[in-house]
């Protein structure tokens, strides 16, 4: 059985003192595949360097993360631009709205996103939205990119169902995690209306570790848990879980 963890932060600092051993506890677990987002140019070399250690399981994308779009967001995205002229990505990400921490940078967060989309596109590239207190937003910037050449994963999907189709209608897969186990998490209510073709599991480690470990570090491992949850929602195999989902992550990331 082959899992794919869509998003997960192995370069956070929360991994310093045991990355390896989390990463061959997660192989052992079926987890043969890492795509790992980019926050801003300060990751970007640990980021090479952890593809360059695990070369067979790790893939890279590039972005400025919306959190960390301020007043210097121009230089931010130069470097993105330089690195997607040197070095292979599969994702360009990750992008989106944040209006949790930050209300006042909205309009150079829409900026930048919209820009990242732009690029993605002009590459061939999925994109891997992030999204917070902002689907309205987010929404009205992916309105205005609409186009045959968009299509990517919706990260860390906590909507309702009629912003979970919303999305799918645009080319985008549900990233589904650690969410999913949580008991006011919602999504699980509604996910089964929604193809399986649609999407992808994730982590998002070191954050939203499922049941029975929230609220603690969470890892790449966990995915299994994740696959499990969508198990018993989807009435199917685990085993059939996994293979459909990591069937539609090559899809996006073009493996």
């Amino acid at each position: 059985m082959i899992l794919t963890d869509t998003h997960t932060h192995l370069c956070s600092e929360e991994f310093d003192q045991d990355r390896t051993e989390m990463m061959q506890r997660a192989i052992a677990a079926g987890i043969s595949r890492f795509f790992i987002p980019s926050i801003d140019s300060t990751e970007t070399q640990k980021m090479y360097d952890l593809e360059a250690q695990f070369p067979d399981n790790v893939r890279l994308m590039i972005g400025l993360h919306p959190c960390y779009v301020k007043d210097n967001y121009l230089e931010e995205l130069a470097h993105v631009e330089a690195q997607l002229a040197q070095h292979k990505f599969y994702a360009i990400g990750e992008i989106g709205i944040d209006l949790y921490w930050d209300k006042t940078t909205l309009a150079i967060q829409k900026i930048a996103f919209q820009r990242q989309i732009q690029w993605a596109k002009q590459h061939g590239l999925a994109i891997n939205i992030h999204c917070r207190d902002a689907f309205d937003e987010v929404f009205e910037v992916l309105e205005l990119e609409k186009s045959p050449e968009l299509f990517g994963i919706f990260h860390c999907f906590s909507g309702d169902l009629e912003q979970a189709q919303r999305a799918i209608s645009y080319g985008l897969k549900l990233g589904i995690g650690g969410v999913a186990t949580f008991k006011n998490g919602k999504i699980d209510q509604f996910l089964d209306q929604i193809p399986l073709e649609h999407i992808v599991l994730e982590t998002d480690s070191p954050y939203l570790a499922p049941v029975p470990y929230r609220g603690k570090r969470n890892e790449s491992s966990y995915t299994l848990l994740v696959a499990q949850k969508l198990a018993e929602i989807y009435q199917l195999p685990v085993t059939e879980i996994a293979r459909v989902t990591t069937e539609n992550s090559k899809a996006v990331y073009g493996i």
